[in-house]
């Protein structure tokens, strides 16, 4: 494997910290990722919105684990203001088990959400969640309060 491939392994194996087991590259965090023949590596994030509180604790971990890869010299890890983070950016692995460990929903586009316990379309109790990218959703069907990750505009779509 060359440089860049260990390296971009190395971040496949951060966690996002609200998301035991998700790999922030599942949840469509890395942009861009340079790696200069000294070794010196410098890694592009996109952030879920800009002041997401694990941020800080995010890039620490990608430094620590880009920084054990052998052949780097340094790493430099900058969160980058564009392109705007997106629902449709999280892989389909990652929406999968969102929905079987956490109980949250991904809304890609306009249509009903779905219940990832039974599947049933769900309604929104609150467009505001534990954190600015999650609503809050309701089943009627199984009683299930579903998170709902949405993009960071806030918006429905």
């Amino acid at each position: 494997m060359t440089t860049v491939e260990r390296v971009r392994t190395a971040i496949a194996s951060v966690d996002d910290p609200e998301y035991p087991g998700i790999s922030v590259v599942d949840l469509g965090l890395l942009e861009t990722l340079d790696v200069t023949l000294d070794g010196h590596v410098v890694v592009g994030l996109i952030p879920t919105f800009s002041g997401c509180p694990a941020l800080s604790m995010i890039a620490n971990d990608v430094r620590a684990v880009v920084g054990s890869v052998d052949g780097v010299s340094s790493c430099d890890v900058r969160w980058l203001g564009a392109p705007a983070w997106t629902v449709d950016r999280v892989s389909d692995e990652a929406r999968q088990a969102m929905a079987q460990e956490f109980t949250v929903a991904v809304r890609i586009g306009v249509e009903p959400v779905s219940c990832p316990r039974c599947g049933a379309p769900t309604t929104e109790t609150s467009l505001f969640g534990p954190s600015r990218c999650r609503a809050v959703h309701s089943c009627p069907a199984c009683s299930e309060v579903v998170e709902v990750m949405r993009s960071s505009s806030g918006g429905r779509a």
